[in-house]
């Protein structure tokens, strides 16, 4: 099959809705490349995602940043994480909304400090281990 149809549909991601593993292994990838790579800014080659561009608007900006920050979080919940790793990665949350709260600080410490790309690594060290089959086409 060629033309605009298929290639059209070979553009758009699946999203998998199910609790299984593999899906929620595809899900996060997902959210942690908008959140923190979903653009390269021009002249710098360096990506920022959602979660940098959302973090320029005060207060508001960087509570919505750690709800989206929270969506991984809360995946972990539902693959069964233990409670040191879901803590670790509220922390990381939280440094990421704490740090980001500071005028002017904040914009440079989305760039260094990148919570959600952190939590993804907690994520897949734990999928790795407890469920090694549910791997993607990236993992």
């Amino acid at each position: 099959m060629t033309g605009p149809t298929a290639q059209a549909r070979r553009m758009t991601p699946e999203f998998p809705l199910g609790r299984d593993a593999a899906a929620v292994r595809t899900r996060v990838d997902a959210m942690e490349r908008l959140l923190e790579r979903s653009f390269t800014l021009p002249g710098t080659n360096q990506p920022v995602g959602l979660d940098a561009i959302v973090g320029l608007v005060p207060i508001a900006g960087d509570a919505i940043g750690a709800l989206m920050g929270l969506y991984l979080v809360w995946e972990a919940r539902n693959l069964g994480m233990s409670k040191w790793q879901m803590t670790r990665m509220m922390g990381n949350v939280g440094i990421d909304a704490a740090v980001g709260a500071i005028p002017f600080v904040g914009v440079v410490a989305d760039f260094l400090y990148r919570s959600n790309t952190r939590n993804l690594k907690i994520i897949r060290k734990h999928l790795d281990r407890h469920h090694p089959g549910a791997r993607t086409i990236e993992g």
